[in-house]
């Protein structure tokens, strides 16, 4: 079956300006064109978009991704290389769902930090004076970590709280 680019953006969920880049920035080779020039999409071409589309989500640069499109144009003689560029690749992507874990779970111990400060009514309840004033309790994380070692997720975490809150209210 043949399709045009609007039919593929639809099937996608691309612009087709996305498209229309992709092509101008070689990383379409495979796309034939029709007898009034216009881009003419087969079955397979559309596996090569979401190749594409994954590598770019992994953040591979359009010169690294025009790189392995052309080593897949070259056929079976590039395997190899092919399998190691997304090993490569793979490693990569593990390194930024690592960086983004971390984020999150910072994310979810401020989470914590405000959610039990609302519940008290204040942030009064992290904070410890100090010679230099008051400050956030420098065990906080500890704190927080041995809550979290006691639930499964952040909400349970709130809940948690919520009854230990209760308890020494």
């Amino acid at each position: 079956m043949r399709y045009l680019i609007g039919d593929v953006a639809k099937k996608l969920n691309l612009p087709t300006s996305t498209l229309r880049f992709y092509d101008k920035n070689g990383l379409l080779p495979f796309v034939d064109r029709d007898q009034a020039g216009r881009r003419s999409f087969k079955d397979n071409d559309l596996n090569f978009l979401e190749v594409i589309n994954c590598m770019k989500k992994c953040g591979m640069t359009i010169k690294e991704i025009r790189h392995f499109i052309n080593l897949c144009m070259k056929g079976d003689i590039t395997l190899q290389e092919r399998y190691d560029l997304l090993n490569s690749e793979e490693e990569s992507v593990k390194s930024q769902i690592e960086n983004l874990q971390n984020q999150l779970d910072f994310l979810h111990y401020k989470m914590w930090y405000f959610k039990t400060s609302l519940q008290a009514g204040t942030e009064e309840i992290h904070m410890v004076d100090t010679d230099e004033g008051e400050r956030v309790n420098p065990d906080i994380h500890e704190q927080y970590q041995e809550a979290l070692s006691k639930c499964q997720d952040i909400k349970e975490l709130i809940e948690y709280q919520e009854q230990y809150q209760s308890e020494y209210k």
